[in-house]
């Protein structure tokens, strides 16, 4: 028979778990305040999860002078998985799928341009395909379960993409069942600028920023809030929409049918466009041209400047740390980055422009595909 107490231990260990598996990592602090469990008997529950091998302790770096914690934090994260994990992106314009295997060091990606927005059905049997493929070549076997980032809200309590103007061929879709059918595996959907952040809190500038705003400027633009650790979904997982917000005086016309909407003017379709149109010397790549003043850079760091003006507001509203730009444009051109920082130093009130620093994503334009990878240790 079980002893009443080993079932209460039982019982304190899945609950630790629970919260350490849909937190990401967590303080044992933090896991007697969430089960309101006494931190003795949560003290002794994390160190059954470690002698077990299920639990391992994380080191994150001190804030800094000024913030008040000088010494390293050392938290809690799910021990990595012996096995395979793997993970698809679906980008506007391409979908990348990535394999890794801890036990051997093993990891390759692979990309394929589809348009994903017009080909919903196609975009997705295309990087079932993709996949398959990079496992079969590599000799790995599915794993019990794979995390799928896509461009657009999904509702997380429904899990159908809702938005009819953003992934116009995916309305109605249930991408996670659709995917599980074809892979024959359990399948966790994510929005893109979500595992964005995701993937920048765990190897990029959330390691010491805490509070941040990650924002995606590639072909669409999004973003995702961290705050103190915590990624923040909205109450069905649809915050961060800011693709669509309208600028004044712009008449851009937008996938979604409406003008003047901030991707219609800063990403990257909008921004090439802008370049070709200074007739520029056609073998300069525009991303790598960095002299101030060159037509490029201009137009670059106006649109960031354009973004800058909407994030300021948001700063305003959120005060985080920092302010962190991936994606296509926001990972590789210092002159949008630039733009944008100028612009949320004269926009956003004094106090909160000289508490956060504007940079570009650490994990640079594979934000998504990290976060991904990130999220699958931890999700099977």
């Amino acid at each position: 028979m079980t002893h009443p107490d080993d079932l209460a231990s039982s019982r304190t260990d899945e609950a630790v778990l629970k919260l350490v598996r849909a937190a990401g990592d967590s303080s044992r602090a933090e896991l007697a305040a969430a089960t309101g469990i006494a931190q003795s008997t949560i003290n002794q529950a994390v160190s059954r999860l470690l002698g077990r091998g299920l639990l391992r302790q994380i080191t994150t770096s001190p804030k800094g002078a000024g913030s008040g914690s000088g010494r390293p934090a050392t938290r809690l994260a799910l021990a990595r998985s012996s096995g395979v994990t793997a993970a698809i992106d679906f980008g506007h314009n391409h979908v990348r799928v990535a394999v890794a295997d801890a036990r051997d060091g093993f990891s390759a990606e692979r990309e394929l341009l589809i348009d994903v927005d017009l080909r919903g059905t196609e975009a997705m049997e295309t990087a079932a395909a993709l996949l398959r493929e990079l496992l079969d070549e590599a000799g790995k076997e599915m794993p019990p379960a794979l995390v799928v980032g896509i461009p657009g809200p999904v509702d997380s309590r429904t899990g159908l993409v809702r938005s009819p103007t953003i992934l116009s061929s995916w309305i109605g879709m249930a991408p996670a069942a659709t995917l599980g059918e074809l892979l024959g595996t359990s399948i966790r959907i994510e929005n893109d600028a979500f595992l964005g952040a995701y993937g920048e809190l765990r190897h990029g500038v959330g390691r010491w920023a805490g509070t941040f705003l990650y924002v995606k400027v590639s072909n669409g633009v999004g973003a995702s809030l961290v705050i103190d650790g915590k990624p923040f979904r909205g109450v069905s997982g649809l915050s961060g929409e800011i693709g669509h917000i309208a600028l004044p005086n712009r008449t851009e016309v937008c996938r979604c049918g409406n003008r003047g909407c901030l991707e219609a003017v800063v990403s990257v379709g909008a921004v090439t466009a802008q370049i070709a149109l200074t007739r520029q010397d056609p073998s300069i790549d525009p991303f790598t041209e960095t002299r101030p003043g060159s037509p490029s850079y201009r137009v670059f760091e106006e649109s960031g400047r354009i973004l800058g003006r909407v994030l300021a507001a948001c700063c305003d509203l959120l005060n985080p740390n920092a302010v962190v730009l991936g994606g296509e444009l926001g990972a590789n051109s210092p002159a949008f980055v630039e733009g944008v920082r100028a612009s949320i130093e004269r926009h956003a009130q004094p106090a909160v422009a000289g508490a956060l620093r504007v940079l570009a994503a650490e994990t640079g334009g594979r934000a998504e595909i990290v976060g991904a990878m990130a999220l699958a240790e931890v999700t099977a």
